[in-house]
Order: C-alpha cells, then structure tokens, then sequence
C-alpha cells in the first residue's frame, strides 16, 4: 500500500508537469483563445471580488489587532499601519487570495473539466481534432495566472483599510498617521514604479500560485473516472492538493526572496 500510494503521487506530479510544459507550448494560441479567456476571467474574477473583499478586510482587522495589541503595551501602536500593509503585500493578501481561488475557482474547474472527461466530452473533442489543452487548459492558466496577482492587489488594498478601521476604533491610532505609515512602508524610490520588493515578491507568489492552481484543477478533471463519484474525487483533491501546494510554494519563494 505504502509504495503503491507513493507511485501514484509520483504519476500524479509527473502529469501535472507534463501538462504545464504542454501549457507553455501553447501560448502563442492566446490570440485565438482571448474570447474563452474572457470568459474565465469573469467568471474566475468577477464572481468572487466580493468574497476576496470581505475576507481580506476581515483580515486586516485580525492583524491590525493583534499586533497592535501587542504594540500597545510597548507604546509602539503608532507603527500598526506599516506592519499591516507590509504583512498583506508580503504574506497574507497573496495567500488569503490563492486559498479562495483554490477553493471557489480550483474545485470549479475540476467539476467541469471532470464531468466532460466522465461523459466522454474529452474524447469527443479529440475525435474531432480539437486540441484539448489549447481549448480548454490554456485559457483557465492564463486567467488564473492573470487574476490572482490583480486580486491580490484588491485584498492588500481592502485590507490595509480594514486595518486602519481597527487601529482608529480599538488602538486609538489617528488615520492620518496610519495611512501615512502605511504608504511610507509601501515606497522604495530605488526599485520600479517605486515600490518596495515586498510587493513584488507578494506579486510574483501569487501570479505562480494561479499557475499552481490551475494546473492542479484542470490536471484532477482530466483524471476523474467513474461517473459523478469521480467528479466529486477530482474535485476534492483538487481543492487539497492546490493549499498545500501553495502552502508548499509559498515557503520557498519566501525563503529565496528574503533569505539574505
């Protein structure tokens, strides 16, 4: 059981490569995919902003007061705003926002992506000499890959406010010395655009965590076998795989960015 266990990991793992080398071939489709990458975009975008937004203000808040706590009783709170806005462009906005689209995006894409490979959609779309990735794996990595950085930006944004709220109600922190904390704390004139490399590192984790989840996603729906049992397997490691995987991801990204 043990080595049989572990030789469908490593199947599994070898396919989700294979697939994402196979992605990467076809991304000069994009041009003629742009209607269905549209669409997952939309559909990946639009639908959950609103969970990204109440979440990541939700967040804010608990970081705004727990570390403003624990300020407070050095007399240091008036700092709250640049922990909070460094903690969401570092760790959290890219986590929080790669967690909710494994769960709400991932699982979706398993669920179709499998139920087309359980009703012999797939094998219809191959008969018909239609390119299965470039159809329908391609343009959902594209979107994710596009989406997750771009929510990114909304839930640090959302919850730098959400901090604030906290640090005025509950820490007895003026707006004003927040916000302008928080902005001094998000400027670095030596990099682009002046920002500093915590955002960009934040930027880069989420824009692999949409490839990671992806990948994951469609990799589990084209996998899924017997009937709506499989659908439902597919769908759940999908979900599984794709947290730990970004859990996984996240470590070493960390590492490597702030190791020196």
């Amino acid at each position: 059981m043990p080595f049989e266990a572990l030789y469908r990991s490593v199947e599994t793992a070898g396919f989700r490569m294979e697939l994402l080398l196979q992605v990467l071939r076809r991304l000069g489709h994009i041009g003629k995919r742009k209607s269905l990458i549209g669409e997952q975009l939309y559909v990946g975008g639009i639908k959950v902003m609103h969970v990204v937004v109440l979440v990541g203000f939700s967040i804010g808040m608990v970081v705004s007061l727990q570390t403003g706590l624990e300020l407070a009783r050095i007399g240091q709170q008036d700092s709250i705003g640049t922990l909070v806005a460094l903690s969401m462009a570092r760790e959290m906005g890219p986590f929080i926002t790669a967690t909710i689209l494994a769960a709400a995006v991932g699982s979706a894409l398993a669920a179709e992506i499998g139920t087309m490979a359980v009703s012999e959609e797939l094998a219809a779309l191959e008969v018909l000499s239609i390119d299965q990735l470039s159809f329908l794996v391609m343009p959902r990595v594209v979107a994710l890959a596009i989406l997750c950085p771009t929510l990114t930006i909304l839930c640090d944004t959302v919850g730098i406010v959400g901090g604030g709220f906290v640090a005025r109600s509950q820490l007895g922190v003026g707006l004003h010395l927040y916000y302008d904390s928080a902005i001094e704390s998000l400027q670095d004139p030596s990099h682009f655009f002046g920002l500093p490399k915590d955002v960009y590192a934040g930027l880069f984790k989420s824009f692999i965590f949409g490839i990671v989840i992806a990948i994951v996603s469609c990799a589990a729906g084209m996998r899924a076998q017997g009937g709506a049992l499989g659908v439902g397997n597919a769908t759940r490691s999908a979900v599984r795989d794709s947290i730990i995987l970004v859990i996984i991801f996240n470590y070493f990204m960390t590492w490597f960015f702030y190791q020196q």
